[in-house]
């Protein structure tokens, strides 16, 4: 793995899971690991209840935007984790892939998304642990 692993977070609309996920790992990380999201089916929208429950935890993923995941992404990244979205990521031989069972916030209210935010962030520290068991991602 190289200095600097590259983790693409992929789920189908690219605006909920996969772009808290992403949150996380760009303030847990601190830097140490490059991190990217798409969707399959991109919305026009992150959704705001992700929003709002990562902003309890102190990060803020309201300026993301979806973004349609591409060959190239998955090309070029170490590990790709997918959440609901099948059998549309492309696999190359050689990448690392996880497939994270997350239900998927959309239509959910506040109370259902907490639960889902924070098994993303243990999964992360897990991750994190793994990459980088040498920093601090607490």
């Amino acid at each position: 793995m190289p200095t600097t692993p590259t983790v693409l977070f992929v789920c189908i609309h690219n605006a909920g899971r996969s772009q808290m996920a992403a949150g996380y790992m760009k303030a847990l990380s601190h830097g140490a690991v490059e991190v990217r999201s798409g969707g399959s089916e991109p919305g026009d929208q992150i959704n705001p209840v992700a929003i709002a429950a990562m902003a309890e935890e102190g990060i803020d993923i309201s300026q993301a935007v979806p973004q349609l995941m591409t060959t190239e992404q998955v090309k070029e990244s170490d590990i790709v984790i997918t959440m609901g979205c099948g059998d549309v990521c492309p696999i190359f031989p050689g990448k690392r892939y996880e497939d994270w069972d997350l239900a998927d916030p959309a239509g959910k209210g506040i109370d259902e998304v907490r639960p889902i935010r924070d098994e993303i962030r243990r999964r992360i520290q897990a991750l994190l642990a793994e990459l980088l068991p040498a920093a601090v991602t607490r």
